[in-house]
């Protein structure tokens, strides 16, 4: 009798610098427990697998910064917040969001791409980073949800 391994499934859906790390956290952390990690990037997330991605954080409607919205309005506030969140990241010794997807990768973490939401925003195979395995759609990602112990939408 063989022994199941845990499997966890992220769907990645936000492409901020703050939203792209806590999966990459979550997926390591899982993998280095022998778990099968699965992460799905949809919508906004395909940002963090696309070859251009520059990611960035926004000031406005987000109270975590500290920033009133008013202020995080003004033209270059999102490049300020972008600046002070991974200068922040930096004196934390936090890995950069590169080395979280090496990591994953290295790690066995499976990366999946979301046709629909690729034919949508015009994305195609070549914008994709090498580390990203497959492009599946809903049935595909429902297979793997449906099979998977742990499900987390971020």
């Amino acid at each position: 009798m063989t022994d199941k391994k845990e499997k966890l499934l992220i769907v990645c859906s936000k492409g901020t610098i703050d939203m792209a790390f806590p999966p990459f956290m979550m997926a390591t952390t899982a993998a280095a427990m022998d778990w099968e990690v699965h992460l799905y990037f949809t919508f906004w997330g395909m940002d963090i697998i696309t070859d251009s991605k520059s990611l960035k954080i926004s000031p406005v409607g987000n109270p975590s910064l500290g920033i009133p919205n008013f202020i995080g309005m003004l033209p270059g506030m999102t490049a300020v917040a972008t600046w002070m969140m991974k200068r922040k990241m930096k004196a934390a010794n936090m890995p950069t969001l590169e080395s979280l997807i090496d990591m994953a990768k290295q790690a066995g973490v499976i990366f999946h791409a979301c046709s629909p939401t690729m034919e949508l925003s015009g994305i195609t195979k070549n914008d994709l980073i090498p580390q990203c395995d497959d492009i599946i759609g809903a049935a595909t990602f429902l297979d793997l949800a449906a099979d998977a112990n742990v499900t987390l939408f971020i």
